[in-house]
């Protein structure tokens, strides 16, 4: 702060108000821009909260800022520091897995890794599920098959590496291992389904040393979230047998409501709403938990199922993650439903079937930003809505990219089940051979990821 005033008595009155008028500037655009450094965000909340965006498409088609040839996958990717990270797969001349960082302004490869990685009898293999996250300098990527990795995210250099599945024994999961890691403090948490108590697991960030482990429970696909209760940190952990409240410090289960889905297809991201926690899956149904204030207990609100995917009750995600507003819970049913329920009851308000055709596992990616909500459905599209207990109106649409058949073939259309990144304006997704950029930003701005 010293050498700032010391700086300042140099010039003029003039040139001082300029200086001043140029770093408010600097520092009102820095507060606007946001990052994508995990999975649906910082906070992992899928909340976008950029400012100067448009407000409708000009039209049907988005143009593309630039487009970059990749493999296949169902990762989404994450933006930190001016840098796109994805992984993908590689079949030939041997089965790989890669993490690729690029440049975010114009898609130049900046580093990549690539490591043997055959996947046996893994059901759909795409390609990787679980996205890289960015912190502290440091890049983390999980593959399907278990090699986890720690990058230094500007150079690629590995930092630290397991082979979680040689080393823990891993239960192994039909589509393998998806969830996104989560970290707290000095600690990189897992649910990897690993034998001896090691369902879940938390590793030194910058070691890669085991810290604890948890449970015994059969794995799900679903990423671990981080929230509060009685003043204390809780990771909410949603494994296929149990929705669990753990302590982040020493693994131990605070809490734990049994919920049991089948074939643990539980994929769906826990989501917080005041005191409660809604979870949802495709075979059965959903669950809404209240947390206490008081201690770090939970207890049942609601759990509800239909009788087959066709005749569902309440809710039944597949991949999706559903948004709460205003104690109304809106998430897409099996076959694309998008639905409106009572968050205390589950009671249905309204279905709409518009934001994306009817399939079974019909996918929209839901994005909050402002009163708005932005949807990112399978179709390659994105769609400005707003939701209410009224219904859904859909303010514009248009197509971002194109769908494609490896993630999933319905009958030659393919879909694009990839969470998208929106970060400095920009929105970043990717295909089974495409990682494009688009920019959504107001006329005007430069759409500039660092300064020229």
């Amino acid at each position: 702060m010293k050498l700032k005033n010391n700086v300042m008595k140099i010039y003029s009155p003039g040139l001082r108000i300029l200086i001043l008028t140029l770093t408010s500037a600097f520092l009102a655009a820095s507060s606007s821009a946001q990052e994508w450094p995990d999975w649906r965000g910082r906070n992992r909340d899928g909340i976008w909260k950029e400012t100067g965006i448009i407000g409708r498409f000009t039209s049907n088609t988005i143009p593309l800022k630039w487009s970059i040839p990749c493999g296949p996958g169902y990762s989404g990717p994450t933006v930190a520091a001016g840098k796109v990270y994805l992984t993908d797969r590689i079949e030939k001349p041997e089965e790989s897995e890669r993490v690729l960082c690029v440049n975010a302004d114009n898609g130049k490869i900046i580093w990549s890794y690539s490591y043997e990685c055959p996947y046996g009898n893994v059901s759909y293999p795409n390609g990787p599920r679980a996205s890289v996250v960015i912190n502290d300098g440091k890049a983390y990527s999980l593959g399907t098959m278990g090699h986890l990795f720690c990058f230094e995210a500007q150079t690629g250099s590995v930092i630290w590496h397991h082979d979680l599945n040689s080393k823990y024994k891993i239960r192994m999961p039909t589509w393998g291992i998806s969830a996104t890691p989560l970290i707290f403090e000095n600690k990189l948490i897992i649910q990897i389904g690993g034998s001896d108590g090691a369902s879940v697991l938390a590793l030194d960030k910058n070691t890669g040393k085991e810290l604890w482990r948890a449970t015994d429970d059969k794995i799900s696909y679903s990423a671990p979230i981080l929230t509060r209760q009685a003043g204390k940190p809780v990771v909410v952990i949603w494994t296929a047998e149990n929705l669990n409240g753990l302590d982040p410090e020493t693994g131990r289960v605070y809490w734990k409501i049994p919920f049991a889905v089948r074939m643990g297809m539980g994929i769906s991201t826990p989501v917080r709403y005041g005191d409660y926690l809604f979870v949802s899956c495709f075979f059965s149904g959903s669950l809404l938990v209240k947390l206490s204030t008081e201690t770090t207990s939970a207890e049942k609100v609601w759990l509800r199922a239909g009788e087959s995917e066709y005749k569902t009750d309440a809710l039944h995600c597949v991949i999706n993650t559903p948004v709460i507003r205003d104690e109304f819970i809106y998430g897409v049913d099996s076959y694309g439903e998008l639905r409106c329920l009572r968050l205390k009851t589950g009671d249905r308000v309204w279905e709409d079937l518009s934001a994306v055709n009817k399939n079974r596992w019909a996918n929209i990616h839901l994005i909050e930003h402002g009163k708005q909500t932005w949807m990112f459905n399978e179709h390659g599209e994105l769609l400005i809505t707003e939701l209410s207990p009224q219904g859904l109106k859909i303010i514009s649409r248009a197509r971002l990219i194109e769908p494609t058949t490896g993630q999933l073939n319905r009958n030659g259309t393919g879909v694009t089940w990839t969470h998208p990144a929106f970060a400095n304006r920009h929105v970043f997704i990717r295909n089974d051979s495409r990682l494009v950029c688009a920019y959504l930003g107001e006329a005007g701005d430069t759409g500039l990821f660092s300064p020229k």
